[in-house]
């Protein structure tokens, strides 16, 4: 089998758009080598750690340009990778090492093509880039880019002046994929989101009311449902992109096939033979579809908390706390107790925080919606969740301030 190199690319933010629009650009025709994104942000030693893991033939850094030989750092230099094989991207995790999704050019092209025709894009039109490009919520802007023969507008982050400016100036930028934490910066800050033609809106779960906010603030979002293995959302509002098949299986967790799919992990063979079965992908989401056809994903099965012998699915709580008036956000977690096993306890923050619900308020809130075993045993009460670099809430950390390990 015929292999390419895989280059690191551990660029600054503000350098780091530019030369990996261009370096993948190059990886998906083919004519260059297959780009392993990193974080510059992360601190040394576990950029170390992850060049150790994943083991790039060449590495690129803000001090030299230049492809450098890996022989140079520790002979750590790994096989290639597969010859169709054009992105190999860290999986999202808070803890220990991520496993490396290899992505082939043609599954980041047909997700690009099924994603602008589903949002009816025109030729030309300008992709708004405010998320990490080390991730595929940001990387998937670029290739949509890439297809629609535009030049993304790059931002580090997401500045409510900054994006009023690119919503409505002459060459305002049509789209614009946001996780829910920056969408809800920018309608508290009014931003004319009517400005884009459509928001894709993915990454976590959804706060309650917010699509209402959106919509009545002029705003075309956009649910999107996927991850790195997919090469990004593959679901929109509930509905599969065309030539995706969504399923769930016995065990009730989400299944996926079609030209989206990832060809594996780097060098994990074993990792890869349990995610992807019989030509499709195992996800750790939970979820069903409707008589109509559209997934409904209800959390991920490692959330499930079992309190008193009871199997509880955190997503499950977390969408009727979402739906409270009194909670803006919740996240969900098992925090360990003695008698119970596993206590639920909900973070959440206020939607007044002059006014925060009491634990009674939530407690009744929920048991008149699930079962009484779901309602919350404990509650955090927080300005704003925690959350990682990919826009998701850092249920690990959150586990250990529900567990009190962290002060």
């Amino acid at each position: 089998m015929t292999s390419r190199p895989l280059h690191a690319v551990l660029l600054p933010p503000q350098a780091a758009g530019p030369r990996l629009l261009e370096a993948l650009a190059a990886a998906i025709d083919g004519s260059g080598p297959a780009i392993l994104p990193l974080d510059p942000t992360l601190p040394r030693a576990r950029i170390d750690e992850l060049i150790a893991a994943f083991a790039p033939t060449t590495l690129e850094t803000a001090q030299d340009s230049q492809r450098l030989s890996r022989a140079s750092h520790g002979g750590l230099a790994g096989p290639g990778v597969p010859e169709e094989v054009a992105v190999v991207l860290a999986t999202s995790g808070s803890t220990g090492i991520p496993k490396g999704a290899e992505l082939t050019g043609a599954a980041l092209v047909a997700s690009a093509r099924a994603s602008l025709a589903r949002l009816g894009a025109a030729p030309g039109e300008r992709w708004l880039c405010s998320l990490p490009t080390h991730h595929i919520s940001g990387l998937g802007v670029l290739v949509r880019s890439l297809l629609a023969g535009s030049v993304p507008v790059l931002r580090d982050r997401v500045d409510a002046g900054v994006v009023a400016r690119d919503a409505t100036d002459t060459t305002r930028c049509s789209y614009v994929s946001l996780v829910p934490t920056q969408l809800r910066r920018l309608l508290d800050a009014g931003v004319p989101l009517a400005g884009f033609r459509a928001i894709l809106l993915g990454g976590a779960a959804i706060p309650g009311g917010i699509l209402a906010e959106a919509a009545a603030a002029g705003a075309r979002v956009v649910t999107t449902y996927g991850m790195t293995e997919t090469c990004g959302g593959c679901v929109y509002d509930g509905i599969p992109l065309d030539g995706v098949r969504v399923a769930s299986g016995a065990d009730g967790r989400i299944r996926i096939s079609g030209p989206v799919l990832f060809s594996g992990y780097r060098m994990a063979p074993e990792q890869t033979r349990a995610a992807l079965q019989d030509g499709w992908f195992v996800t750790s989401d939970l979820g069903e579809l409707t008589e109509a056809g559209r997934l409904v994903v209800r959390g991920r099965a490692d959330d499930v908390i079992i309190s008193g012998g009871e199997k509880i699915v955190a997503g499950d709580v977390e969408q009727v706390l979402r739906g409270c008036p009194q909670v803006r956000d919740a996240v969900v977690v098992g925090a360990p107790d003695p008698d119970w096993g596993e206590r639920v306890t909900a973070m959440i923050v206020a939607a007044d925080d002059a006014a925060p619900p009491s634990l009674d308020d939530l407690r009744a809130y929920v048991r008149a919606r699930l079962p009484r075993y779901a309602a919350p045993q404990a509650i955090l009460v927080v300005g704003e969740l925690p959350m990682l670099t990919s826009g998701k809430p850092d249920r690990q950390l959150i586990r250990e301030l529900a567990a009190g390990r962290v002060s």
